[in-house]
C-alpha cells in the first residue's frame, strides 16, 4: 500500500500551509510579529495576576480564616497519628520492646485498679480529680 505523496511548495507569505511530509499533516504559519504580540499580551494577563495575587490570598484567608486553621489542625492530627504508628511499628519489630511494654501496660493497670478502684474513699478522690481535670480543660470553676 503506497502513501499518497504531498509537495512541499515555498512561497514568500508566511500565512500559507505548510505541509509535512513525514506525517501528512497541513499546519498554518502566523507571521512572527502576531506571535510575539500574542506572548506579550499573555506575559501582561500573568503578570497582572501575580500582582493582585497576594491581595487575593490575603483576603481569603482572611475570611475563611477559622475553617483554614481547623482543616490545617486536622491534617497536621493526622500526620502526627500517623508518625506515631510508624514509630511505634519501628518499636515493635525490635526484640524484647514489645513484651516489655505489654508488662508495663499490665503493671500500670494493676497498680491504677490497687490505688483508686478497689476502696470507695479512693474512688471518690479519683471522681473529684476527674471534674476538677474537666472544668479547667472545659473552662468552669469547679464547686466548692
Amino acid at each position: 500500500m503506497q502513501e499518497p505523496e504531498f509537495t512541499q511548495t515555498k512561497s514568500t507569505e508566511a500565512t500559507m500551509p505548510e505541509i509535512n511530509n513525514q506525517t501528512g499533516t497541513i499546519t498554518k504559519l502566523q507571521p512572527a510579529g502576531q506571535s510575539q504580540e500574542q506572548w506579550l499580551k499573555y506575559g501582561e494577563q500573568v503578570s497582572g495576576f501575580l500582582a493582585t495575587l497576594p491581595e487575593y490570598l490575603g483576603t481569603f484567608f482572611n475570611q475563611y480564616k477559622q475553617p483554614l486553621v481547623s482543616v490545617g489542625l486536622i491534617v497536621g492530627a493526622i500526620v502526627a497519628v500517623k508518625i506515631l504508628l510508624a514509630i511505634l511499628d519501628a518499636l515493635n519489630d525490635i526484640p524484647l520492646i514489645a513484651p516489655t511494654f505489654e508488662l508495663i501496660g499490665i503493671g500500670y493497670s494493676a497498680w491504677f485498679v490497687y490505688r483508686y478502684l478497689l476502696k470507695a474513699s479512693t474512688r471518690k478522690e479519683l471522681t473529684s480529680e476527674i471534674t476538677t481535670l474537666k472544668s479547667q480543660v472545659v473552662g468552669k470553676i469547679p464547686e466548692a
